[in-house]
This record gives structure tokens, sequence and C-alpha cells, in this order.
């Protein structure tokens, strides 16, 4: 295991234990969150050493990577994913304001949302480490993606777009991933980042058992307020925050797996909407949420 000496946010060496959460998809292990005493950064700490990551992904439960639609927590993703691969493109060509349409897709899995810009005439490239997920992008789609070493073998300034879609909690060296995109994009410039949001309502609802926490494959644990500070510290800055208002309902439907051993369809999606009441009041408390990032 590897231990965090300091907060990967601030760089303080204070932090506290502030949750211990079951590993519910591969290892059944338990993993702690801590929160660090000087900004509040929540991170996993310790974590599995960077090489020994890729076997807690080795499970048709986990979706983005298995395509799977076996029961009915697949199906609904499958269903609701249709619908908003459409309004992602739409976000993309919004955000894009009719510049050059280069993009790349980090954490691309299986291909689907690269395939739908292809389609629209955007230049695509993905990434994408996992090398089944690689392989069924690369045979269906004909995607050009590569392997996370490939990411240093782009030029500097080269993309107007850059897409993390639930993939920023996963990286192992954060700091360099954010110097690595800041360096690939283009001045002014747009990452579009998704990520699980740990102040949101569902998360206090469900504690431990916040299916989004998705420990150990989840190593930092987001609110708006750290999104913010990340990125200033690199001359980037949040723009738009977006609200992902299916998540809290798909998170409350593994939640209640979670915790009662089975999914109670009604008291899902009943958390779920609570959620989302309690998020439009105070704007930035959504289960997950898009962040428009300008690089200055």
């Amino acid at each position: 295991m590897e231990i965090l000496t300091e907060c990967p946010a601030c760089k303080t060496d204070q932090f506290k234990p502030f949750l211990s959460c079951k590993d519910n998809t591969v290892s059944r292990e338990t993993f702690q969150i801590v929160a660090c005493q000087n900004c509040g950064f929540k991170f996993t700490n310790p974590r599995p050493e960077e090489s020994k990551l890729g076997d807690y992904y080795k499970s048709e439960k986990y979706i983005s990577h298995s395509n799977s639609s076996k029961g009915l927590i697949n199906s609904i993703y499958q269903f609701v994913r249709k619908y908003t691969l459409i309004k992602k493109l739409q976000l993309v060509e919004r955000t894009n304001y009719g510049k050059e349409k280069t993009l790349l897709d980090i954490g691309c899995g299986t291909g689907e949302f690269l395939n739908i810009c292809k389609n629209a005439k955007w230049k695509t490239f993905g990434i994408e480490p996992g090398n089944e997920a690689r392989k069924y992008a690369l045979e269906n789609y004909f995607l050009d993606v590569k392997d996370e070493s490939a990411l240093k073998d782009f030029p500097d300034n080269h993309f107007e777009i850059i897409t993390l879609w639930h993939v920023l909690e996963h990286v192992s060296k954060l700091e360099e991933r954010i110097l690595e995109l800041k360096r690939l994009l283009k001045k002014d410039g747009n990452l579009i980042i998704a990520v699980p949001n740990c102040a949101s309502l569902d998360a206090k609802i469900y504690g431990q058992f916040w299916a989004a926490y998705d420990l150990p494959r989840h190593l930092y644990h987001f609110t708006p307020k750290d999104i913010e500070f990340i990125f200033s510290k690199h001359e980037m800055k949040v723009s738009r925050i977006l609200p992902m208002r299916f998540d809290s309902f798909y998170v409350s439907l593994l939640s209640e797996k979670y915790k009662h051993g089975k999914s109670n369809f009604i008291r899902a999606c009943w958390n779920g909407f609570r959620s989302n009441l309690n998020a439009i009041k105070s704007e930035q408390e959504f289960s997950s949420q898009i962040y428009i990032i300008r690089n200055k």
C-alpha cells in the first residue's frame, strides 16, 4: 500500500481520519478516507500502489470498462447514457465557440463519447489505460485511442477541448496530470471535467455506503471549493459549474444495494430527488458536477 505524507491539494502534512468504506465492487477490502486539516481536501490514504490499481477495475460491475447491460442498475445506466452522450456533445459544441474542433478525451473507456464527437466532425483522440476498454473502442468505433503513455507525445498547446468524464478522481499523480493538461491545452482552451461531489446531500445520507466514494478506485473526493483551489494554482479558472442531475438517482440505487443488500428503487429515487432539490437551493451541491475550466 502507498501512504501519502502530504495533502495532494495544499501539500501540508496534517490530516485526520474521515471515513472508512468497503470496496463493494471487486475486493471487499476496507479503505480509509482522510481529510486535510489545513484545506479540508479528502483523499484515500493509504491506497493501493499505482502498479496494483488496475486489479481493482477487473469486474463486470465496473460499467465504463465492461459496457455490460446485465441487471437493473446497468440497464438504467445504459439507457441514461444514450441521452447524456447527446447532451455532452452539445456542451462541447457550446463551449468551443466555433474554434478548431480538436478534442482529447482522457479515460475514454469503451469510446461512446468519442464516437459521437467523431460523427459530429470533431478531430478526436482518446486516452484509455484499460486494455479491454481500449480494444473495444478501437475495434467497434475505429477510434484513435492510446495508452496513457501517449500523453507525452502530443505537442504543446494542441487541443481546444480536453474532457475527463469521471476520471480525475482516478488519477494517481494529480498535480502532474493537471500540469500535463495545461501543457496540452491551447491558450483560452477549455477543460471539461466531471467528478462526484462529496458535499452533496446523497453523500451525507449514505455516508460510508455512498457509491461515489468507490474506494479504492476513487483516490480523491472533490467539492467545488477543492476544484477551484487546485486549478487556480496553475492559472486555470472555473468559468461554469453544471449539474449532472441523473447521477444522484444512479448513485442512490447503488448505495441502497451497498447499505441494505439490495436496491430499493422507490427509496433510491426519493433520496436522489431530495439531493437534487437540496442542490437547486444551494446551487453547487449536486451529486456529480461538470466544471468548465478555462486555461488562462
